[in-house]
């Protein structure tokens, strides 16, 4: 049985270089789970386990049916509900965040439901019934690699906005960001983050 890894498959949503790209990515499938708060906070470590503990128990049933796969990267989108030129100056407290794993394409909403049911059964102190299965779609986007500590994204952004302005478009979606690395086990100098945002034409 071959076991499918999303992130060998599709070079174009996992393969970012240093240098600013566009991509046009098409409705996807995944288990997301939203919050609100510091990423250094109790509520957002629970949402992780939470998160990859469904994802862990749709990937069990899928290797019962022969269709086994590697479980995705961790992925979030960002944003804060105040207006302001610079979100990064907002406490970190009242950071808005939606965590992502991308699901293969035959996971279906029975799969995902019966996921949800045994990751249920099997913790009981994360936020299980906060994860849902659903379709997102972004279509097109700007991106680009971030190797680093997040504290040095600003640096990298600063480039992909430079990017996306001389392209004639503009920012139309969250922030998005892909972790590469399992930011809880590498070093900060060492982090491989993918940057994201979905843009349309200016005006």
């Amino acid at each position: 049985m071959t076991k499918l890894d999303l992130t060998k498959a599709d070079k174009a949503y996992y393969g970012a270089g240093k240098k600013p790209e566009l991509v046009e990515l098409p409705a996807l499938p995944y288990l997301r789970i939203t919050g609100s708060g510091s990423p250094d906070s109790a509520a957002f470590a629970a949402a992780i386990e939470a998160i990859y503990t469904v994802a862990y128990s749709i990937k069990a049933l899928c290797k019962q049916a022969e269709q086994d796969f590697t479980v995705a990267k961790l992925e979030g989108l960002w944003w804060v509900e105040v207006d302001v030129p610079d979100p990064l100056t907002v406490p970190r407290e009242q950071w808005q965040w939606t965590l992502l794993i991308r699901q293969p394409d035959y996971v279906t909403a029975a799969i995902a439901e019966q996921g949800l049911a045994n990751a249920l059964n099997k913790k009981s102190h994360v936020p299980i019934g906060s994860v849902v299965f659903d379709r997102f779609h972004e279509g097109t986007c700007a991106q680009m690699l971030h190797v680093g500590p997040f504290s040095t994204e600003p640096e990298t952004l600063a480039v992909l906005h430079g990017f996306i302005e001389q392209q004639g478009l503009a920012i139309r979606g969250k922030h998005h960001e892909i972790y590469l690395s399992d930011f809880r086990k590498t070093a900060p100098d060492k982090l491989r983050t993918i940057l994201r945002y979905p843009v349309s034409a200016r005006g």
